[in-house]
């Protein structure tokens, strides 16, 4: 008896600990589709992590320094990207399934990735253990360190 007690308090805690782990990584927003959103950018290079067609969304708090090109912006401030695959339809390329999604969320206090938090889900939203400093950090220090990291620019949803 003592030793099921002892296995499920330890259940307990790992289940725990795996909820406040993605809880600190960040949660895929509910609305997120509602937020502003770009057009559609094509990326036909298959050797690229993101081939296919994808859109970004961002929040309202991000909105204002996304629009002026300034870095300032706030805690809070999220860009969504969520990318598909490229289907023909009456020979133009349009999405196909969804393949990944990888939010941006400002957390000054994320201080190795220059104040953000990378986080990557699955298709269906769940997280999928992308290591946002590993992963992703890389490319957006390397191109976009003058843009407060943040790779995209508001002409794209123009």
């Amino acid at each position: 008896m003592k030793k099921m007690i002892s296995l499920l308090a330890l259940a307990a805690l790992v289940g725990v600990t795996g909820a406040a782990f993605a809880a600190e990584q960040g949660t895929l927003p509910r609305n997120y589709e509602n937020w502003e959103k770009s057009k559609a950018r094509v990326i036909t290079d298959k050797k690229s992590m993101f081939y296919g067609i994808h859109y970004i969304y961002v929040n309202k708090k991000a909105m204002p320094a996304y629009k002026s090109g300034a870095a300032n912006y706030p805690d809070g401030s999220r860009f969504v990207a969520v990318n598909y695959s490229i289907k023909e339809e009456g020979g133009k390329q349009v999405p196909g399934k969804k393949t990944m999604i990888v939010m941006m969320q400002r957390d000054k206090k994320a201080k190795e990735t220059g104040g953000w938090r990378f986080v990557g889900f699955t298709p269906d939203g769940k997280p999928s253990g992308l290591d946002g400093k590993r992963d992703c950090f890389g490319c957006h220090e390397k191109d976009a360190k003058d843009r407060a990291f943040v790779l995209s620019r508001y002409a794209e949803f123009k």
